[in-house]
């Protein structure tokens, strides 16, 4: 029988519970329950009530109890909707490049870019990339991300991007996070690829996304529609075929130029992702739509791109949710908390719309139900910082990192 366990006492914890899924909100709107307790049993949350409260119950059950001493504040473990955590090699003189005024596109048509990163992770093993995928992943955890949305998309072949969802596969076992793998063979054409771009889509559709539905390596997919990619009219087609097979899909959309939301929306996408070109118009029908808009600070930062429009999404009333895009080109930080707080000073976003994005927001955007709040039923991923008050999270710009993380109610960083 599964032993309940006590976490607390939490100073404040805030449940991001009882929240709309669209449109802008206020702090007011937190529900904060100050001297909380939590009732853990095995992967879920049983109860959260008043510490005071649940430490009468635990100690007359017996319970474990994991007491926490001094000021902590706690809330849902964060999830990163949208990373490239799984490639291999180095791509630090390309941001040379772009610190001396190269654009993206420049670089990538020099023979960087995507590419870059291709060759070196065709040169490596499914093994060493598992371990460089797990070493990501664990230092993700440690930042309090319990939920990583991975992709492939680096090796740009049937063959090889088997061997990187199957090592992204193999990462999730070895690491207490939860690994969310993307079909992104529709990352850009393949430089070798003896044919044009649809009849590359359709090797992907007839060759590639039937061993990944029979192998279980992912059920969602993902196309990256730009001039430097595909264009949005082949791949609707794609999108469509792979949803008819049974995959979920989503939308690398509206980077540098407008088209892929359209298309995010014509394919009744998950969501979008990037968005930093949208405009208004792009804006009002992300926001009609029930696609979840994904920002990617770390990509603005990376490239000195401006950031996605979050507040005019938000007011517009759309779901906005906050990833990382962590990867070696052009989101080369990987700091998700550093740069949903960096982006909220600069779109003006309140701390409960920073905190819905990288929480339950984001776990839409992957379309997981059971995670992103602190109520009963859910999963008991947890993260505590050591705090007096919820505020000093953001204003410390991601410099104030959690001590304390539970994964499916397991301590998985300890507190100091």
């Amino acid at each position: 029988m599964e032993k309940i366990k006590l976490l607390g006492p939490f100073r404040q914890l805030l449940t991001l519970d009882k929240l709309p899924v669209k449109g802008a909100l206020q702090d007011s709107q937190l529900e904060i329950i100050e001297d909380a307790g939590m009732l853990v049993k095995g992967d879920f949350i049983l109860e959260i009530n008043t510490y005071t409260n649940l430490l009468l119950t635990a100690e007359k059950e017996s319970y474990l109890i994991e007491e926490l001493v001094g000021d902590y504040v706690a809330m849902p473990g964060f999830i990163d909707p949208h990373t490239h955590i799984c490639w291999a090699g180095n791509r630090a003189e390309e941001y040379a490049l772009k610190l001396s005024g190269k654009s993206y596109i420049e670089i990538a048509k020099a023979g960087g870019g995507i590419w870059n990163t291709v060759t070196s992770t065709r040169n490596n093993f499914k093994n060493e990339l598992t371990k460089k995928t797990v070493e990501r992943a664990e230092k993700m955890l440690n930042q309090g991300i319990t939920t990583i949305e991975v992709k492939s998309g680096y090796g740009l072949s049937v063959e090889e991007e088997l061997k990187i969802l199957e090592a992204i596969k193999q990462a999730d076992k070895r690491t207490v996070s939860d690994l969310i793998p993307t079909c992104l063979a529709a990352h850009t054409m393949p430089k070798d690829f003896k044919g044009n771009s649809k009849e590359y889509l359709d090797l992907l559709i007839k060759e590639l996304l039937p061993q990944v539905y029979e192998k279980g390596l992912a059920n969602r997919v993902d196309i990256f529609i730009e001039k430097s990619a595909f264009n949005p009219s082949e791949a609707l087609d794609f999108l469509l075929k792979a949803q008819s097979m049974g995959f979920e899909i989503t939308v690398h959309a509206d980077q540098f130029t407008t088209g892929g939301s359209k298309t995010a929306i014509e394919a009744d996408a998950v969501s979008a992702d990037h968005l930093e070109a949208s405009g208004e118009k792009e804006i009002k029908a992300l926001a009609e739509s029930a696609v979840i808009s994904v920002a990617l600070p770390g990509s603005s930062l990376g490239l000195g791109a401006p950031f996605t429009p979050a507040r005019k999404l938000l007011d517009a009333g759309a779901c906005l949710a906050i990833g990382s895009d962590w990867n070696p080109g052009s989101a080369p930080m990987g700091d998700l908390l550093t740069q949903a707080a960096i982006l909220g000073i600069y779109e003006r976003l309140s701390t409960a719309e920073v905190f819905a994005g990288i929480t339950f927001r984001a776990a839409l955007a992957l379309n997981l139900k059971d995670r992103g709040v602190l109520k009963e039923g859910y999963l008991a991923d947890v993260v505590a910082f050591k705090t007096d008050n919820y505020t000093n999270i953001l204003y410390n710009q991601g410099q104030l990192k959690p001590n304390a993380v539970w994964k499916n109610g397991v301590s998985v960083k300890s507190l100091n």
